[in-house]
């Protein structure tokens, strides 16, 4: 899936879901180091698990983040039914 992030440096984040578990996350823009950590972080990780770590995290002033976006991406995922 891929997602057009909003309100970030990062412009999309794709990833792909098998057995509940994160993989092949990607994110372009943005800070390479952060979004490369964050990316190998959640890789392999149960959605639910990431959506609970990482929900609600600001950047800044933002109201959102580089990674409140992947929660957001992963709910939009979820809610598709795929």
């Amino acid at each position: 899936m891929t997602y057009k992030t909003k309100g970030v440096c990062t412009r999309e984040i794709s990833f792909e879901v098998k057995d509940n578990k994160l993989m092949n996350v990607r994110f372009v823009g943005g800070c390479p180091g952060n979004t490369q950590g964050v990316a190998r972080l959640v890789e392999g990780m149960d959605v639910d698990e990431v959506i609970r770590r990482l929900d609600g995290i600001h950047c800044g002033f933002r109201p959102t983040s580089c990674p409140d976006q992947l929660v957001r991406a992963l709910k939009g995922y979820r809610e598709s039914g795929k």
